[in-house]
């Protein structure tokens, strides 16, 4: 076959303007020649439809033909001619399938999953009134309580002013402490209404507290406070433990357990009994009263002391020493209040001024006195020495000397009680 040589005397010059071709392969070779290769791919942009975008198109920069030379037609692809005033797509340009006709619009109900995923998050922690309505508290007597037990609980008109108080004295004394607090009962004259104080607001702590309280006879002459509060029939029968055993003993008390076979229980009330024997009633020292002090502290977050009459025995400097409050008994005679403020000026002039200061002062009306004291004018003496003033009206339970309980003391009474063990237990801080 002879050799065909051939002849480049045709080919345009650069600046030549490339003529009409009548086939889409020549055309594409003329692009090539007069337009550079794309620098990025070029994707294509979906149409304007629900359904998913097209992957974008990666084009592949094509070899440039020779002069000519023919080249590769796409076998799926339609001709396309242009014109030479227009712009001659680049050569990885692939037409795109016409889109089909975009649907009319309609609108698109959301799903429940997207009104879930879009809703803020509620707060089920913090916020529980966003699901539950909060319950009004259930009436306790007078005619509020009568309308909801007569209606089955349909009309609930909520507590009274009286009851909403009651409520908030038992949150005061149950508020939860962080350590160990003592508070002492102590006055300068007997019989004043100060060992069935101790008793009372014991039992009362007892009723409104998650913890028992512990209440210890430091009384030297003697003390009653285990008869007072089990009864002295009761005591008679149990066993003869007494603070002086405990002393005897206390290197061996290294459990709650092994506590309480020195103690008398009324209820949830713990008690440790005084010394009866006259004997060695009064030898309970200061130190020994602080080591009875630290082991109690270690299971019991109240305590109370009975410190008997007077500020000057043994015990009594370690006693005032671990006392956070004090309660001073006084009654309405003109002796027993003189007695209570002599009782204050004592402690505020032997170091104790903060005790004095933080005081509550009970007024105990044991003895019905005459209508010549004025009770105002006494109460009104003594309110403003200390931190509160309260009174403990007259009450059998309380005068006869004997046991005492909650079930048969007077409403006021009770609420009297109350109203000291809120204020001792406010003072704890």
């Amino acid at each position: 076959m002879p050799a065909v040589t051939p002849d480049f005397s045709n080919t345009p010059d650069a600046g030549t303007p490339v003529p009409r071709r009548s086939s889409w392969a020549e055309a594409a070779a003329a692009a090539d020649q007069t337009s550079p290769a794309p620098s990025a791919p070029i994707t294509s942009v979906p149409a304007p439809t629900r359904r998913p975008a097209r992957p974008p198109v990666t084009a592949q920069p094509q070899a440039t033909p020779q002069a000519g030379q023919p080249a590769e037609q796409d076998s799926g692809t339609p001709a396309v001619a242009y014109d030479g005033d227009e712009a001659a797509p680049p050569s990885s340009y692939v037409p795109e399938e016409a889109p089909e006709q975009a649907p009319a619009f309609r609108r698109i109900r959301p799903t429940t999953a997207d009104i879930i995923a879009d809703s803020p998050m509620p707060d089920f922690i913090s916020s529980p009134g966003l699901f539950v309505k909060e319950q009004k508290p259930r009436p306790v007597g007078g005619v509020r309580g009568a309308l909801y037990s007569l209606t089955g609980g349909a009309w609930n008109m909520g507590p009274s002013a009286k009851q909403r108080e009651e409520d908030e004295l038992g949150r005061r004394i149950s508020r939860q402490l962080q350590g160990s607090y003592n508070t002492a009962v102590l006055s300068l004259k007997g019989g004043i209404g100060k060992t069935s104080t101790t008793v009372g607001v014991g039992l009362t702590l007892a009723e409104f507290r998650g913890d028992p309280p512990c209440a210890i006879d430091a009384n030297p002459d003697s003390g009653d406070l285990v008869e007072r509060a089990l009864g002295e029939g009761i005591y008679q029968q149990a066993s003869p433990r007494t603070i002086t055993d405990l002393l005897a003993n206390i290197e061996g008390v290294d459990s709650l357990t092994a506590l309480a076979r020195y103690m008398h229980h009324a209820g949830r009330l713990h008690l440790i009994a005084g010394e009866q024997d006259p004997e060695v009633s009064d030898s309970l020292t200061a130190a020994e009263y602080l080591r009875i002090r630290k082991l109690i502290s270690n299971y019991y977050s109240v305590a109370l002391t009975d410190c008997g009459t007077g500020v000057t025995h043994n015990a009594m400097s370690g006693i005032l020493q671990s006392a956070d409050n004090i309660i001073i008994a006084a009654g309405y005679a003109v002796s027993g209040a003189k007695r209570a403020r002599s009782t204050l000026h004592w402690l505020a002039s032997h170091g104790y001024e903060d005790l004095a200061r933080n005081a509550v002062v009970v007024i105990t009306d044991k003895d019905e006195v005459s209508s010549r004291v004025d009770k105002d004018a006494i109460e009104e003496h003594l309110a403003g020495i200390c931190r509160q003033l309260i009174a403990v009206p007259h009450d059998r339970g309380v005068a006869d000397g004997d046991l005492v309980t909650l079930d048969v003391l007077k409403p006021e009474t009770r609420r009297a009680y109350k109203e000291i063990a809120a204020s001792i237990v406010d003072g704890y801080r």
